[in-house]
């Protein structure tokens, strides 16, 4: 592919293209979370009717501006990152739209970021005869109802519980970050296949760097591979209607997403 042969980021540097550039910003996107403390918290049990049950932020401003934090510092990582800045911008895009929900989650994880939610009052039967034509006004209008499931706020907060549980260090967490940034499954890639061979690459260098510093675990990369494996299955639509949605309401995800990629 013509992406191989024009991108900088190949030639000697190749194999070593997301280890360094990847380490390199990462140290410089949280520097103080070397030596942090971490707690290992209890894993929680999925409700079996979380499904029905709608949970909002107990402090939406207080939580929603460290979410949007945490977004903007991952967000300039992305950038610093240098195979992705030479990557076609359309990819740029593509893999921004696909992965910034999932490196929110992981950035929240390694700044130690909790949250605590709160049910949504269930409405009685004459509330919702009364609002039933205004809740299908606002569905055709794109709104979404208040409140996102049980159980999708569970299984971020297992995630986390995950993270911390496995202290998992600065090194980690960046090639984690390039294993979700690195997605070659979205449809419409120009550099697929390179795009693929960087994901690659960020699974070798994890597997590498966890046999060096973690010689007497010898389940520690599977273990990382799970939490993984959990933080894919986070849907995005569950992270902008938490975090985002109570601050900028009927604006579009991606409207606002792109304000803060391309913004200074």
């Amino acid at each position: 592919m013509a992406c191989f042969d024009s991108c900088q980021c190949l030639g000697e540097r190749g194999q070593r293209s997301i280890l360094y550039s990847i380490l390199k910003n990462d140290n410089q996107y949280n520097p103080h979370s070397q030596g942090r403390a971490r707690v290992a918290v209890p894993q929680q049990q999925v409700c079996s009717c979380g499904s029905k049950k709608k949970v909002v932020l107990r402090s939406p401003q207080t939580t929603c501006k460290a979410a949007s934090a945490v977004l903007l510092k991952t967000l300039k990582f992305v950038k610093n990152v240098l195979c992705f800045r030479e990557l076609p911008a359309e990819d740029q895009l593509q893999l921004v739209r696909n992965s910034w929900a999932q490196l929110l989650v992981l950035g929240m994880a390694q700044d130690m970021m909790d949250f605590e939610t709160m049910e949504t009052p269930e409405p009685s039967m004459l509330q919702k005869i009364l609002t039933s034509g205004q809740g299908r006004q606002e569905t055709a209008h794109g709104r979404s109802s208040q409140g996102v499931s049980l159980t999708d706020v569970q299984g971020i907060q297992m995630f986390l519980n995950k993270c911390w549980g496995l202290d998992i260090s600065t090194k980690e967490y960046a090639y984690l970050k390039g294993a979700i940034l690195f997605n070659p499954d979205i449809a419409e890639l120009r550099c697929q296949s390179y795009i693929q061979a960087l994901q690659s690459e960020a699974h070798q260098a994890l597997n590498e760097y966890v046999k060096v510093t973690h010689r007497r675990d010898a389940t520690r990369f599977t273990k990382l591979f799970i939490a993984l494996s959990m933080l894919r299955s986070i849907n995005a639509n569950v992270v902008a209607g938490l975090f985002f949605k109570p601050v900028i309401g009927t604006v579009s995800m991606n409207e606002f997403l792109l304000e803060m990629f391309y913004g200074k």
